[in-house]
């Protein structure tokens, strides 16, 4: 008698870190680890499909790409932090100064960067990131930008706009801002790295310590209110 041996699931190589995500999410978590491991060209989808556990065809039923993983994880780093610029805007000036606003915009970036995975913002200057294939997220992070300098501009102490220009200040600000991103290399940021970082920017604008205590404080009922 010919018995049949039952036949295998395939193994899962490496358990996912929320057995609760869904499948994309689980592909988005497995890359980014690989992409910050190995970076984004040593990094393949077999690499990718067998981190979560499945076959590359399931991945590609979610992302037909690699580079269309890639650009999903750099909208994440970005993306909250544009929307809830757009939304701190809409206050200025009847509800929040632009100093409040700026306090506000700062913390709200380096909180979204500090939570990305596997600290995706480290691939940014990667050659493969620089190519016309991300220029959405560069625009992203370039309307991210000026509003930092438009913020920047308005909330400057007198003579500071004289001598930097808005874009110079929103160039400055969103890189301030980033430092986060270097810190997670060998720890992980807490709330005094937020607040030393945002009141910094305003620092930056000219600001006396006393504007920026006050700043804070509203920038925090602010947030609050809009969470």
């Amino acid at each position: 008698m010919t018995r049949t041996r039952p036949r295998q699931g395939r193994p899962r190589h490496t358990p996912p870190s929320d057995p609760s995500a869904s499948g994309r999410e689980q592909i988005l978590d497995a890359a980014g680890a690989l992409f910050v491991e190995h970076g984004i060209s040593a990094t393949s989808t077999r690499m990718i499909a067998e981190r979560v556990g499945i076959r590359q065809a399931s991945l590609y039923y979610h992302f037909a790409t690699k580079d269309e993983i890639l650009a999903e994880l750099l909208a994440t780093s970005v993306r909250p932090s544009l929307e809830m610029v757009e939304r701190i805007q809409a206050l200025v000036p009847e509800r929040a100064s632009a100093a409040v606003a700026l306090y506000a915009v700062a913390a709200t970036d380096v909180r979204t960067l500090s939570r990305t995975p596997y600290n995706i913002g480290t691939l940014y200057l990667l050659p493969e990131v620089l190519t016309e294939r991300f220029d959405a997220f560069r625009a992203d992070r370039g309307r991210l930008q000026q509003s930092y300098g438009a913020l920047g501009a308005s909330a400057a102490a007198e003579g500071v706009t004289g001598t930097i220009p808005p874009e110079r200040i929103g160039e400055l600000l969103i890189q301030l801002v980033e430092v986060v991103i270097q810190i997670r290399r060998t720890r992980d940021p807490d709330a005094a790295d937020t607040d030393a970082i945002a009141s910094s920017c305003l620092r930056l604008c000219g600001l006396g310590e006393a504007a920026i205590a006050a700043a804070r404080d509203e920038a925090h009922v602010l947030l609050t209110g809009l969470a």
